[in-house]
């Protein structure tokens, strides 16, 4: 190959090196535009989705809110979230009924004893709202504990529900120290501030002080489901224990009246079919914001890797 060839050579592998690498970034960029245009139009479909359908919002519709998960502040099943649905719900001359769409194993009593008593408090205050807890797959615990404020609750024949209790658990690492070697220190200014303390040995009178804990927390959950349920209860020495109990044996028992779901009990109970979510999500911007960014990242990330081992 003679010289101007080699170098008409090089200079045509350059021009098209830069042309497929201009078409490369060209691609990339409509790429990233129709992402934008892509997230801003599912940005608005979430704002928009959030909304209740047409013709809900002046018109009669049940009120649909979900305690789904563990109950626990800072969760999706928090009191603030879901005490805060119940007052928008009340607020709406619209709402003929409000239904709780209960799925949950319980979690923390004083925030579950927080939405039981705002049920209590928004019922008092407007007597003629009927309120029902509608059980899924679980209605446990705390679960059970808030389901109680309920005016009715339904389950599925197969559900779960009840686990009247409470529990305290935790680790003791004595024998396990002693076998490594390890030698516990703690200093405190009290002599129960290491209460306790899964590093220390096990001391009498905590156990005993968090045995009655336990027994006053039992008292309350007892108290609040004889308050709730009335004189449907058919109470059994097995009723308090922390069993659980399928959902066609739980109306055997009187901790639930009857099967039902959302949409039977919106229809048949409520009487008013149509319905609308006023659970407290996470804001729509917040979602989006997080779902773009994931998805950005990843697009960008492949694009790099394609611009550098091509």
């Amino acid at each position: 190959m003679s010289e101007l060839n080699w170098e008409r050579k090089l200079v045509e592998d350059l021009a098209t090196e830069a042309l497929k690498e201009q078409r490369r970034r060209r691609r990339w960029g409509i790429f990233f535009k129709f992402l934008g245009v892509a997230y801003f139009g599912v940005f608005l479909w979430i704002m928009w989705s959030g909304r209740s359908p047409d013709g809900v919002d002046g018109h009669p519709h049940t009120a649909v809110i979900e305690l789904d998960g563990v109950i626990a502040a800072n969760n999706p099943a928090s009191a603030a979230r879901v005490n805060s649905a119940l007052r928008e719900a009340f607020k709406s001359d619209a709402v003929k009924g409000v239904v709780l769409k209960i799925n949950s194993p319980g979690g923390s009593p004083v925030q579950a004893g927080a939405i039981y008593d705002e049920i209590r408090r928004l019922k008092a205050g407007k007597p003629s709202l009927p309120v029902y807890a509608v059980v899924e797959e679980l209605c446990a615990s705390g679960g059970y504990y808030v389901a109680a404020a309920a005016d009715r609750i339904y389950v599925d024949k197969a559900s779960l529900v009840g686990s009247i209790g409470v529990i305290m658990d935790g680790f003791g690492f004595t024998e396990a120290m002693q076998k490594f070697g390890v030698e516990r220190r703690v200093y405190t200014a009290g002599d129960n501030k290491a209460f306790l303390d899964p590093f220390s040995p096990s001391v009498p009178k905590h156990v005993e002080h968090a045995n009655s804990m336990l027994q006053e927390i039992h008292a309350q959950f007892i108290d609040a489901v004889r308050k709730g349920r009335g004189k449907r209860l058919k109470e059994t020495p097995e009723m308090f224990s922390g069993l659980v109990w399928t959902g066609a044996k739980s109306i055997e028992l009187g901790l639930a009246d009857a099967t039902g779901t959302v949409t039977s009990v919106a229809r048949d109970v409520i009487k008013a079919e149509k319905l609308r979510d006023y659970t407290e999500r996470e804001p729509a911007f917040e979602r989006f914001a997080r779902r773009f960014g994931a998805v950005a990242a990843e697009a960008l990330s492949s694009g790099l890797a394609e611009t550098r081992y091509r």
